[in-house]
């Protein structure tokens, strides 16, 4: 027998006037039996006095309903108004109606099985105490009761029903609040994260176009005015050509600032091991948020020197990539990224245990322009800085990429250049 459940804000009034016609039940069965009782003869005093009592426990029951929630109290008070009525019962029989009020309470604050079984003891104190009191009964004083405490049985459990599905309503309406909630704050997280990824995107292809553009055509306008200033006869025309050369050389100084200052936000203040440590620690606290079993560590090999930018940035671009497809394609459970300079090569190493790809179907296929900060985009950037990108995979069986640039220190790049024009 579990306890009885709190009723729903939506089903309390319901809840209120069942109470109330209950109320008005009680009032009614005892008033009517005390009137009965005196009518036939009952002793005045000891008659009012047991239909008082029954009423004054009803309700006191009733004020303190609450507190009847729990199992024992509400049995306790139950066997109380049961031993009250019966005790009426002994005054005059005419007090054996108000059983239907006890029914009722049995139905509702009892189990199904231990309603009958009170039940059908109250019913027997029914049909014998006309026999004690009269020496005879009827057939209407056996089937009145009975169909009466059916009737009584089924009000309560149709009553504990609907506080039950209310309760359950409830908690469903209480429970589909909070995931709307968690959605609607998932999604502005969603929202933030998706600006942040667009903004440190665009910076990175505003960086690339400037690179690709106008700080190669400065470079051309400085080779052009410097080959032209060694060739001109008029000095005036000289001295232009090398004012054009020099303006062409800060020009590209302050572009290639530019381009350092649009760098990705994870290498704004930090060198490439630690912008990776940054995205690899990510990856995992993405992992542990979403009760995946993908474990992600970097590992740095020797002393990794500070080389340039566009180096780190490709360098990372190909770690995000790879990370990325790890956690959200191969449904992979490690993944070690591994970071070395030797011989002159900057080596990134990202491995996992992944369900893997086709490298060839992969090798086949054209980028676009819509797939972003792809492989195939990644490895463009790569070939453009002398490297490369290297992808050992199978399904099944994993994957390995290894990206790889040459050492060029930070600033080297850039000064090289310069002395090859």
């Amino acid at each position: 027998m579990g306890d009885v459940p709190l009723p729903s804000r939506s089903d309390r009034p319901v809840v209120r006037a069942v109470r109330g016609g209950q109320h008005l039940i009680a009032i009614a069965l005892v008033t009517v039996g005390l009137i009965r009782a005196l009518l036939t003869g009952a002793e005045p005093f000891a008659t009012s006095v047991v239909a008082l009592a029954m009423l004054a426990w009803y309700f006191a029951g009733m004020i303190f309903v609450e507190s009847l929630l729990q199992r024992s109290r509400r049995v306790l008070w139950w066997v109380v108004l049961l031993a009250v009525w019966g005790l009426a019962v002994v005054v005059s029989a005419e007090f054996v109606w108000v059983a239907f009020l006890l029914w009722m309470l049995a139905g509702y604050l009892l189990g199904m099985a231990s309603a009958l079984v009170v039940s059908a003891l109250v019913f027997i104190v029914v049909v014998i105490a006309p026999l004690i009191h009269h020496g005879t009964t009827n057939y209407a004083s056996v089937l009145g009761p009975l169909i009466g405490g059916v009737f009584a049985i089924g009000i309560a459990r149709g009553y504990l029903q609907l506080v039950r599905e209310g309760h359950e309503r409830e908690q469903l309406l209480d429970s589909l609040t909070r995931s709307q909630r968690e959605a609607a704050h998932l999604q502005d997280e969603l929202a933030l994260a998706q600006r942040h990824a667009g903004a440190s995107e665009e910076r990175t292809r505003i960086s690339r176009d400037l690179h690709d553009t106008v700080a190669q055509q400065l470079s051309s306008i400085r080779l052009l005015s410097h080959a032209a200033a060694g060739k001109a006869v008029d000095v005036n025309d000289s001295k232009a050509l090398a004012h054009v050369g020099q303006l062409a050389t800060e020009s590209l100084t302050d572009v290639r600032r530019i381009i350092a200052a649009l760098a990705p936000a994870e290498l704004e203040a930090a060198a490439l091991p630690d912008a990776l440590e940054t995205i690899v620690g990510r990856i995992r606290a993405e992992a542990a948020a979403q009760g995946s079993t993908l474990r992600a560590d970097l590992r740095v090999e020797g002393m990794m020197p500070a080389i340039d930018t566009e180096s780190e940035v490709a360098l990372l671009r190909a770690a995000q990539s790879a990370l990325a497809n790890a956690a959200q394609h191969s449904r992979a459970d490690r993944v070690v990224v591994t970071l070395a300079c030797q011989d002159d090569v900057v080596r990134l190493d990202i491995v996992d245990d992944g369900v893997g790809f086709d490298v060839a179907k992969w090798e086949a296929s054209t980028p676009t322009a819509e797939a972003g900060y792809g492989l195939g985009f990644i490895r463009s950037r790569l070939v453009q800085l002398g490297g490369g990108i290297d992808i050992v995979s199978s399904p099944g069986e994993g994957t390995t990429l290894s990206a790889h640039v040459p050492l060029r220190l930070s600033g080297e790049a850039g000064n090289q250049r310069e002395e090859a024009l």
